[in-house]
């Protein structure tokens, strides 16, 4: 919401942890608009998510196309190998190798019903974007 008070626009933006993204703003910028940042809220699995070289990404966005949950299941060792991932530091490497494993059987058994294998497929291209960006050398706030 924004109001108009003496010639200047003041923003109202409401954040809590109810929210899935967290909203900052920061001051006016030289045309007189206002920055917004949004950051989206990941969840355990979306976080758990290995940073993975961009090759092996693409492979595992292949396998993840035509075996639902196999290109997954394949990063969750990519984990144990090095690849980085968000929730590393907070649950630890054990824990997120199983939480990619559990994202696997999950894809594999709700294939079925076609929900599994669209999953999949996001999943693949959230791990292709993953290593594109730190191919790039970006942050990862995907």
């Amino acid at each position: 919401m924004a109001q108009k008070e003496g010639g200047t626009e003041q923003g109202c933006v409401k954040t809590g942890e109810n929210l899935g993204a967290k909203a900052s703003m920061a001051g006016p910028t030289a045309g007189g608009g206002v920055v917004v940042e949004v950051r989206e809220k990941k969840g355990p699995l979306r976080a758990a998510i290995p940073t993975m070289p961009f090759p092996v990404a693409v492979i595992c966005l292949f396998l993840n196309t035509f075996i639902p949950g196999l290109g997954t299941f394949i990063s969750a060792f990519t984990v144990l190998c090095g690849a980085r991932s968000d929730l590393i530091s907070e649950r630890g490497l054990c824990c997120v190798f199983w939480l990619n494993v559990a994202a696997a059987l999950i894809q594999i058994l709700t294939a079925v019903i076609m929900v599994g294998w669209i999953m999949s497929i996001f999943w693949g291209m959230d791990m292709v974007i993953l290593a594109s960006y730190r191919d790039q050398g970006l942050p990862q706030d995907v």
